[in-house]
């Protein structure tokens, strides 16, 4: 799990060559090579109650799609898998469609008070309920009102920490009150 062999392709090495920064990302490519996630990257996806994910469609664009749901809706299953009850929603299956025609999708989890971005690439698998009752069973969430339509599950191809410049602090009303209510 390199993330840097993904993303470093020969057009970005050229530019990271024309703007001086390629001796650094080399090193980068070398000695970046991570076996799943760790407990770091576990607490990050536990805590999370939404995220970001991309996929391409058949036309070549990439879409990009808001998930959101209760803290930890979206479990990691091992070190190498993630997955997600994919709630019923507007209906227009873009997300779904397009990993049936090319499984690569690209995430990103902010955690915006602590300015910590987490970057995943994946292959995603698509489940049905019906046939895979102990998985569904495993991702049910409790107290949470949503109609399942599918499983997700993402199969981690590389990961990597976001620098944390620009990312801009903000709270849930839960934090906010958490602090006036000590």
């Amino acid at each position: 799990m390199n993330y840097a062999n993904l993303a470093f392709t020969d057009a970005v090495k050229k530019l990271q060559v024309e703007n001086g920064s390629r001796n650094t990302y080399e090193r980068m490519e070398k000695y970046s090579a991570k076996e799943g996630l760790t407990l770091n990257e576990i607490g990050m996806v536990e805590t999370r109650d939404h995220f970001y994910m991309a996929s391409i469609g058949e036309n070549g664009f990439p879409y990009i799609q808001h998930r959101g749901g209760p803290k930890g809706f979206l479990k990691v299953i091992d070190n190498k898998r993630l997955a997600f009850l994919d709630f019923s929603g507007n209906k227009q299956y873009i997300s779904v469609g397009n990993v049936k025609t090319n499984n690569k999708v690209s995430l990103i989890l902010v955690d915006y008070p602590k300015k910590a971005r987490l970057k995943i690439y994946a292959e995603a698998e698509v489940l049905s309920l019906e046939e895979n009752l102990e998985m569904t069973k495993k991702l049910t969430l409790e107290g949470y009102k949503y109609r399942p339509e599918r499983i997700m599950v993402l199969h981690i191809k590389a990961f990597d920490w976001n620098c944390p410049q620009h990312i801009t602090p903000r709270y849930t009303v839960e934090e906010i009150e958490g602090v006036f209510n000590q």
